[in-house]
């Protein structure tokens, strides 16, 4: 009776330690998986900001177009309008010339009516003289004549006179009606096309706003890019069991049309986005005389291990010079280039984007954690 007791105390005993060293477990393997999957969130919140600001930027490309075409409509409307506002100036000034014509007119038919008034006063005052009268006041008759003659003839100048500053008159008036009712027309069509290039400067504005909207956005998502970077850099720190070596832009003889382009904006030409870990060690590879596979859609560093033993490409933990070295924690994992190795257990490193700032920097590293992909 004593040993059932004891067995079964003991085999309480027993389960109790299994659970409990399965709780360790459970706990053992989510602590080793956070560094992962913070990494993977960061990765993820990153990429989705990337994504908004590509597709926002594809707006901003669009507005940027319109904008193009606005200015193209406004330059062409304002060239109109100017080229219709020198026409307005010309019959302006036609206008005015034909008023001053008119005006001189006015005063030339004044002065004949005068003349004639004068002239049908003292025909008026002869007319009180009988023909007798002005046959005996004559010399002959021939001299008679010639008074009758004379009296109408200036009547018939003067009417005549009158008659043609008449009809003249008449005929700038009608080509001042003319001048008016073009400039009218003209100042109708110089309107319109006021109106129409207010509807783009006003549509041109809207689409200066919208612009200035969404690049305020992207603005603000490179903000919390920027500041996710800092903390994935944190963690790539801790990855490597200390502080990460500050970055040097371009260097490295990392070729400058990659260094120097925004980081992930060029593909290289093994498959990499430029100012990475990996395209940086496949350039250093490749510089060096040796064959480098392209790798691209599988390229991040930690399946850079697994794609060289596919390829017959040797993989140990014995590091030398040349080869490439992959540290496979994190997300993505990192890539160096071995430049010196010591005998005390570490390695003197080149690399780009440690800090994931996309720069070039070099540190001596501990080998403990690392494989190395003999090219």
């Amino acid at each position: 009776m004593k040993q059932k007791q004891s067995r079964q105390r003991t085999n309480k005993y027993i389960r109790r330690t299994a659970a409990s060293l399965a709780v360790i477990l459970v706990l053992v393997v989510a602590v080793s998986q956070m560094p992962f999957a913070w990494a993977q969130s960061l990765q993820e919140q990153i990429d989705q900001l990337s994504r908004q600001n590509s597709d926002t930027q594809g707006q901003v490309s669009v507005l940027e177009d319109q904008a193009v075409d606005f200015n193209d409509k406004i330059s062409k409307l304002q060239q109109e309008i100017n080229g219709l506002q020198e026409q307005i100036n010309q019959s302006v000034a036609q206008i005015d010339a034909t008023q001053a014509k008119i005006n001189e007119a006015e005063v030339e038919l004044a002065k004949q009516r005068q003349l004639l008034g004068q002239n049908i006063r003292a025909m008026y005052v002869e007319g009180d003289v009988s023909t007798l009268e002005m046959l005996a006041s004559s010399q002959d008759l021939s001299d008679f004549v010639d008074k009758q003659q004379y009296r109408n003839s200036v009547k018939d100048k003067i009417k005549a006179t009158l008659d043609k500053v008449n009809e003249l008159k008449h005929q700038l008036n009608a080509e001042k009606e003319i001048l008016e009712a073009q400039k009218k027309d003209q100042e109708t069509r110089q309107a319109r096309l006021n109106g129409q290039r207010a509807e783009q400067d006003r549509l041109l504005s809207l689409n200066e706003s919208q612009r200035n909207e969404l690049n305020g956005q992207i603005k603000n998502n490179s903000a919390k890019i920027a500041e996710l970077r800092k903390q994935q850099a944190a963690e790539n720190a801790k990855l490597f069991g200390g502080s990460v070596p500050q970055g040097i832009p371009g260097g490295g003889g990392y070729p400058g049309a990659w260094a120097f382009a925004p980081i992930d904006s060029i593909i290289d030409t093994w498959g990499m986005y430029n100012r990475e870990c990996v395209s940086y060690t496949a350039w250093k590879v490749w510089s060096s005389g040796r064959y480098m596979p392209y790798w691209g859609g599988i390229g991040n560093a930690n399946q850079w291990d697994d794609n060289a033993r596919a390829a017959g490409i040797p993989v140990d933990t014995n590091p030398r010079v040349g080869d490439v070295a992959i540290k496979n924690a994190g997300f993505y994992g990192h890539a160096m280039y071995v430049e010196h190795v010591y005998g005390d257990g570490t390695i003197y490193i080149s690399q780009y984007n440690a800090a994931w700032d996309g720069n070039y920097s070099e540190a001596r590293i501990s080998t403990a954690g690392l494989v190395f992909i003999h090219f």
